[in-house]
């Protein structure tokens, strides 16, 4: 229907004819919980470990998975929401649906700042830990060649550049429902650079022949000081645990039987004690192979130099899983906005597919010129920001 109205098909992001033919499971909501959640935070868990100690860091870990579990209960719970004093029942496709339907309109617009905010900040974090990692490789390659003292400084820029050149194309994918092979892909990622970083810090821990680290974590002179450092690492595990924002859109691709919220609810379950189980051996290993000098991040911080080929490999699947990760979350900014624009402007020009834009390799690949625009845009902001603000941990 070249020239058409494109959002009048199954392709509108969380409209319900969106929703007629789920086809989703466990599995492949896992793998949009990991992409979305198991990020290269998971590489800095062992900073976070150095700067609680070996009782309050795996404590903290897992009191945080705890909470996080239950938090995804609780949301999960209001995907199909009835109202006590009407008796209407609605399905609630997103965080920001649900706070408009439960809530109210007010705390809505409040909600949808603050949503907005989170998964623009999440793109801008994303940008810029793809550009260490992609330069994290080239000083790998440098040091190897020229000796670890060497002079191997790159420019950040342009692996921004990179990253957000991708992101422009990948972002015309329709809606999250036709990303689950770049989220199964951004799990494998996950689950490969996680393992590097454990299997690097248990092999430097072997060499050495001791496990670093104390029960109280980093000294330092300034009692200040290390309530800051304590605050930024519990604050630090708390981000890599955060998943509410997307929870509902995962629910909404579930195919039902058994109920969606029974299968969010075992979802949620196995995603949570999986990221735990990373994140405690990945932080154990680091801190037990660096005690005091952990590095920020594992593979980016150089706290291991050799294999340098495996460093890179690393690093390398971190970007991939960024690619995945940056996708699930900006899907569901996509989605809220081009939503809400469609019911406004149902006749506008803007809503309409693209004529003669065609994909030999995916004949039902449309775009319209509402999410070409919309979408490249808010890539160039997010990259843009990250090249002005390059500052994370």
């Amino acid at each position: 229907m070249a020239g058409g109205n494109y959002y009048d098909d199954e392709h509108l992001p969380l409209l319900q004819s969106s929703y007629n033919n789920l086809t989703g499971t466990v599995w492949t909501a896992l793998a949009h919980f990991i992409a979305g959640v198991i990020g290269s935070g998971v590489l800095s868990m062992a900073w976070s470990m150095a700067q609680l100690g070996w009782i309050a860091g795996p404590l903290c870990v897992v009191i945080i998975a705890f909470f996080a579990l239950v938090s995804a209960f609780l949301i999960s719970n209001v995907h199909v929401y009835t109202n006590a004093s009407n008796g209407t029942t609605t399905t609630n496709h997103s965080f920001l649906q649900a706070v408009h339907t439960i809530l109210g309109y007010k705390n809505g617009l409040v909600c949808g700042c603050l949503v907005y905010f989170s998964l623009f900040k999440t793109g801008v974090v994303y940008v810029i830990t793809s550009a260490i990692c992609m330069r994290a490789i080239m000083q790998s390659n440098c040091f190897h060649k020229n000796g670890h003292d060497a002079a191997c400084e790159f420019e950040h820029k342009y692996y921004m550049l990179m990253f957000g050149i991708i992101q422009v194309i990948a972002s015309q994918i329709p809606n999250i429902f036709h990303t689950k092979w770049l989220s199964i892909i951004a799990a494998v990622m996950s689950f490969t650079y996680s393992l590097i970083g454990i299997g690097l810090g248990l092999a430097q821990v072997l060499e050495q022949g001791e496990i670093k680290g104390s029960i109280n974590g980093i000294s330092t002179t300034d009692p200040t000081q290390k309530v800051w450092l304590v605050a930024q690492a519990i604050g630090d595990i708390a981000f890599s645990f955060s998943f509410s924002l997307i929870l509902l859109e995962i629910q909404s691709t579930l195919k039902s039987p058994p109920s969606q919220k029974v299968t969010m609810k075992k979802t949620s379950t196995i995603a949570v004690c999986i990221t735990a189980s990373f994140y405690l051996c990945c932080g154990a290993s680091g801190y037990a192979a660096f005690g005091d000098l952990t590095p920020g991040n594992l593979l980016t911080g150089f706290g291991f130099y050799e294999p340098y080929w495996l460093v890179d490999f690393g690093n390398a699947c971190i970007v991939l899983h960024l690619v995945g990760g940056y996708q699930i979350y900006s899907q569901t900014l996509f989605a809220l906005v081009e939503r809400w624009y469609t019911e406004k402007h149902p006749e506008s020009i803007l809503t309409r597919d693209i004529p003669n834009l065609k994909v030999s390799l995916w004949p039902e690949f449309r775009v319209t010129r509402l999410r070409l625009c919309f979408r490249t845009t808010y890539v160039v902001l997010t990259v843009a920001v990250a090249v002005l603000f390059p500052y994370f941990n």
